[in-house]
């Protein structure tokens, strides 16, 4: 494997994923730069998910290369420093929202302060003493984000992280990105909403397995020629040129 630069938190070459007979990502090269906020869109079930797993070192890739962190994707010394925040909430349904975060916290070596922090971040703090199976689903996708950040972790994987919440509380989420990442934390964050590109440093976007373009929100009006970004990447799209 080549060096990675020192300035990329994540580097893909020549990636290809494979279920079966059928080929999921098509030879996939791009590079995440760090202490930035990627956002990696595209319709549901163009490979966003996939990519993503391959990065934090989750899933069986056919061929090429990930680094992370200046490691290969997937070493254990990653596993502190990685925070990968999947679609499906991963809490215990059993135990408070406090206890679900400070789980992870102890885990990590984190303070009473670090979870009420996480908790604050979400706007879970009136929330802290419900269990797991009183929440509703988009509570429930903010005590798995509690569950991340309480790490402090060098980058976070969010797949999805504001799918079903209110426009209130998505853009406080999004506040807290622009912190984090203010602080040196690198953030790729996929969604399916254009409209969420805008928060973006640097845009990935995809479909149907492919990296369509790998650049910032104005550099994909320029090479468009479109304003809207939704309507930047139809051109993409309709043109079948890559940016």
């Amino acid at each position: 494997m080549s060096q990675p630069s020192s300035s990329a938190a994540v580097e893909v070459r020549n990636l290809t994923v494979r279920r079966g007979k059928r080929q999921v990502l098509h030879d996939i090269s791009l590079t995440i730069p760090k202490g930035s906020i990627t956002g990696l869109l595209g319709p549901s079930g163009c490979g966003k998910t996939t990519l993503m797993r391959s990065i934090v070192g989750t899933q069986i890739v056919a061929s090429g290369e990930i680094t992370a962190l200046g490691l290969p994707a997937g070493s254990p010394e990653l596993r502190r420093r990685i925070g990968y925040v999947t679609q499906a909430p991963s809490i215990y349904s059993d135990i408070s929202v406090r206890d679900n975060v400070g789980y992870y916290a102890a885990l990590y070596g984190r303070d009473r302060d670090d979870i009420d922090d996480a908790l604050t971040a979400v706007g879970l703090r009136e929330h802290a003493q419900q269990r797991g199976d009183e929440l509703s689903g988009g509570q429930k996708t903010r005590v798995s984000l509690a569950c991340a950040l309480v790490a402090r972790p060098d980058m976070l994987v969010l797949d999805e992280p504001t799918v079903g919440l209110d426009p209130v509380l998505r853009v406080e989420l999004w506040k807290q990105f622009h912190d984090l990442a203010a602080n040196g934390t690198t953030l790729l964050v996929s969604s399916h909403v254009m409209d969420e590109a805008e928060h973006c440093d640097r845009l990935l976007l995809m479909r149907d397995g492919a990296l369509l373009a790998e650049s910032s929100p104005d550099e994909l009006r320029e090479r468009t020629g479109e304003q809207n970004l939704e309507q930047a990447f139809l051109t993409l799209i309709t043109t079948g040129t890559t940016a």
